[in-house]
């Protein structure tokens, strides 16, 4: 297991990499070369963790979507800002295909990110989405 500080810059990637992929949404493979060439240093193992996070996110909007927009209360998608949208969207892939990073760690790295990039009141919208979130997903697991 790689060093958290590398775990999160690979979220922070990730998280630019669906910001820039939303609007036209062309292959997600197009973006990675322009995106990369743009970083000064990274690992393999950061490039490799970010990339699988942002071509995971992309690939599972179907289901993720529709997650958030259950438990985002008075709160339409297309609505939210950009960042907080594709942060959420991010988290919620990590609890589903990651589920050796218990979610309260995935949580916490979420409203971190949000701290840098957003508002403290998205903060505390994201906070409450991904605990929601968190429960249902946790009682899908058990049923």
């Amino acid at each position: 297991m790689f060093p958290k500080r590398q775990r999160r810059k690979a979220r922070e990637y990730a998280l630019q990499l669906l910001f820039q992929w939303e609007g036209a949404r062309p292959d997600p493979e197009s973006l990675l070369p322009d995106f990369w060439r743009g970083i000064k240093k990274v690992d393999n193992e950061t490039l490799r963790f970010a990339e699988e996070l942002f071509r995971g996110t992309a690939a599972s909007l179907v289901e993720i979507d529709p997650l958030i927009a259950a438990h985002s209360q008075h709160w339409r998608l297309e609505r939210m800002a950009a960042v907080d949208r594709n942060l959420l969207r991010l988290a919620v892939y990590e609890m589903q295909a990651h589920p050796e990073t218990p979610p309260a760690v995935v949580i916490d790295e979420a409203l971190e990110i949000a701290r840098r990039f957003s508002s403290e009141e998205s903060v505390e919208f994201i906070n409450g989405v991904l605990d929601a979130l968190r429960q249902t997903l946790a009682a899908r697991a058990r049923s």
